[in-house]
């Protein structure tokens, strides 16, 4: 963290600063027009460009063209337009320096006291269906960012406002302090204009750092199948790697009480990610609670139909499909009632008063959902401090868009996410016996749940319920131990159940433990220099096995 001397906070700034004249340039019109109505009544006078002038001008407020300012009309297709010491003069000019000021007098330039830019939609251009290279590349803003960052620099004279979200509280204090506007609200938008451009920037270079190297058939290509929202579909990640995200929440303390932590959300995140959530009740979400919210969020999203997830430490401990969210959680916390104490519920359906009186009956830290029904609001509000969060289920792969990052010290690790999308016809079978077409459906779910225990995972199901997880260890053997174990302590028989392994067996003793343990059928990866003796094993024991071609890591 920066720690900022009074040097660097510097002496008082000068305070209220009259607004006399607003230069215009947004290519987001949200409230355009409403801004500018507003800015003409306190008498302050609009310069603009291009189709903002337009819009300004059919309004019937008076505007001024920037080309009338510039005495230079626009070029190149509106490449070159602000670029001029008319604009950018009258944005840089410092307002306590006479030289400056006389040097602007000889030019005849007008200072420029606040400055409403939003920039070209890269992002938005990047992500459209079918986009070629050159509209993405046309979709570079270079006037916009020059001009936000000049403004931005000199906020002890110049407000600058890049969001429409900013421009009800920018009237209201131009109204009541006499079309003027206090230092820390300068210094504060200008925060916002340099994160802007640099978000704006970083985007750019992880669009034209991940290209291959340009020939004849990727210069043809559409931009967005050569990168587009996959950002590793072509020639591989990003060699400059440029992230932004924002602060939404400071946290009491981290993962442990001795450390500092808040939690940041990526604005660019798809429908249907955590982040997105609204607290509906509770006490403020802990580190620990997102970091499992998440988990479970992420596990539950995957399943077709009512399912319930539950999890401890950022490891599903049960996990049940269901008719009803009710059903769904009473057979995900069969699973493992120990260890659902304390716990993340996730549902991929909104809890009603049902399912609501009996999650009440066992202490949980969140609740999860899509939508919670009034009659269940009614029920969790006896629990003051229960977490209730919603989240929209979006699109399915909302969650596996974007990019996986984990840090280390001294860097990041960035690879793209791990997508589950086996389906039934993506399973070879490699044992003499084959799996019935129930058992497939619970390899499946077995599969999916695999996919989100930390490895090495060992998960049992019958049924579409999860009914014995082994996680997290270091032998592959110990998590089918641990995950009989649990089954055992939850009373619950293994007996005809199927299992799946995140990575290959690589030795026969795991599947012994699982045949053992009454399982019948097993899916696994494959891949072993050991296969033919694991394989053998399956066809001593008498079980079927099935091969994804796949693994599903997760530390």
């Amino acid at each position: 963290m920066v720690q900022l001397s009074q040097n660097m906070l510097g002496s008082a700034r000068p305070n209220r600063m009259p607004i006399g004249r607003a230069l215009l340039s947004v290519s987001d019109k949200t409230g355009l027009v409403e801004l500018a109505r507003e800015l003409h009544s306190l008498g302050i006078v609009l310069v603009s460009t291009g189709g903002t002038a337009k819009a300004i001008a059919e309004a019937g407020l008076p505007v001024t063209a920037v080309d009338a300012l510039t005495g230079f009309p626009e070029m190149l297709d509106g490449r070159v337009k602000t670029l001029h010491p008319a604009v950018h003069g009258g944005l840089l000019a410092r307002r306590d320096l006479p030289a400056h000021l006389a040097q602007l007098q000889q030019a005849g330039i007008a200072t420029i006291d606040l400055l409403v830019v939003n920039l070209y939609p890269f992002r938005e251009t990047l992500h459209k269906p079918g986009v070629g290279y050159q509209e993405v590349v046309e979709n570079i803003d270079i006037g916009g960012p020059a001009m936000l960052r000049a403004a931005a620099k000199n906020h002890d004279a110049v407000t600058v406002v890049v969001e429409p979200s900013d421009y009800a509280s920018l009237v209201q204090e131009l109204r009541t302090h006499g079309s003027a506007l206090s230092f820390a609200t300068r210094q504060r938008l200008a925060a916002k204009a340099f994160a802007h451009t640099a978000a704006y920037d970083g985007a750019i270079a992880n669009f034209l750092t991940a290209l291959p190297e340009p020939d004849a058939q990727t210069l043809n290509a559409t931009a967005n199948t050569i990168e587009g929202q996959d950002p590793a579909s072509a020639s591989g990640l990003p060699a400059i790697y440029s992230l932004q995200v924002i602060r939404r929440q400071a946290m009491r303390y981290g993962e442990n009480p001795h450390q500092a932590a808040a939690f940041y959300t990526d604005p660019n995140a798809q429908l249907g990610c955590l982040g997105g959530y609204i607290q509906r009740q509770g006490k403020e979400l802990s580190f620990n609670n997102v970091a499992d919210a998440d988990a479970a969020w992420s596990c539950v999203r995957s399943f077709e139909g009512p399912a319930c997830v539950i999890v401890k430490h950022a490891n599903p401990c049960g996990v049940a499909l269901g008719a009803t969210a009710l059903e769904a959680y009473q057979r995900a916390f069969k699973t493992d009632p120990t260890s659902a104490f304390g716990g993340i519920l996730a549902f991929n359906t909104e809890v009603d008063e049902a399912c609501a009186q009996a999650i009440g009956q066992q202490f949980a830290e969140v609740i999860i959902a899509p939508s919670f029904s009034p009659a269940a609001l009614t029920v969790f509000g006896a629990k003051q401090n229960l977490r209730l969060l919603e989240v929209p289920l979006g699109r399915a792969d909302a969650i596996s868009s974007g990019l996986d990052i984990k840090r280390v010290s001294g860097g990041l690790l960035l690879q793209t996410p791990d997508r589950n999308t086996l389906a039934a016809q993506d399973l070879r079978c490699v044992t003499l016996k084959q799996p019935t077409p129930a058992q497939l459906q619970d390899l499946l779910f077995a599969w999916k749940v695999a996919t989100w225990v930390k490895s090495n995972a060992i998960v049992f199901c019958a049924d579409g319920m999860t009914m014995g997880v082994g996680a997290g260890q270091m032998s592959r053997l110990d998590s089918a131990r641990i995950a009989s174990i649990k089954a055992q302590h939850a009373q619950l028989s293994l007996v005809g159940t199927v299992v799946a392994s995140d990575a290959f067996f690589p030795f026969r003793d795991g599947l012994d433990v699982v045949a053992d343990a009454g399982a019948v059928a097993v899916v696994q990866p494959g891949g072993s220099v050991r296969d033919d003796e694991v394989i053998a094993a399956a066809n001593e024991r008498g079980l079927a096995m099935v091969f994804t071609g796949m693994r599903h890591f997760r530390h």
